[in-house]
């Protein structure tokens, strides 16, 4: 295992974490943060509760985040599985996370009545702004996307591609760096 920089053994317990590319046509949903260092997009989504059904936990992450009700878009489908093992700062012994990016489709009626913005509570009980951006899909190869699934989102030929392998490469200290 992996010490983090305050000693703890990294990788000891695992996250799951669904997210969801919501599509409506080509323009995809995805969340526009700017933080001191560093600005990234993030699929919309969280951490799954011990316990909790992995669709449930989505649909729970898609109300919270987008004012989504999952009824309202096509059902679920599950896109791809990211494997991520990123030590980070602090000092807390960073988790192994799986990423289960699901992808959807809204109407632009339902589109219209999505949240704008979105908000993440910080520890210090503040709480941080994300825009929810609707960005062509085709141009995401290069934004900086976590977990980083830009490239793989802008080669599909269409919003509604068939895949035949949802396994993305595992995102680890070897190729990201924490921001």
């Amino acid at each position: 295992m992996t010490p983090n920089p305050a000693g703890h053994a990294a990788f000891t317990r695992i996250k799951i974490r669904t997210g969801a590319l919501v599509f409506c046509g080509d323009d995809v949903a995805l969340i526009h943060r700017d933080r001191a260092n560093s600005v990234h997009y993030t699929p919309p989504g969280g951490n799954v509760e011990p316990g909790e059904d992995l669709l449930a936990a989505l649909g729970r992450e898609l109300a919270e985040e987008l004012a989504l009700n999952i009824d309202q878009a096509t059902p679920p489908q599950l896109l791809w599985v990211a494997d991520q093992m990123v030590t980070r700062p602090g000092p807390t012994a960073p988790p192994r996370k799986l990423h289960l990016i699901y992808r959807l489709h809204v109407s632009p009626e339902v589109r219209d009545r999505m949240a704008a913005e979105e908000y993440d509570e910080l520890p210090d009980g503040g709480r941080e702004v994300g825009i929810v951006e609707w960005i062509d899909y085709r141009k995401t190869a290069d934004l900086p996307i976590f977990p980083p699934i830009g490239a793989a989102l802008a080669a599909l030929s269409s919003p509604h591609a068939t895949l035949t392998d949802a396994a993305l490469p595992a995102v680890t200290d070897d190729n990201y760096t924490w921001i």
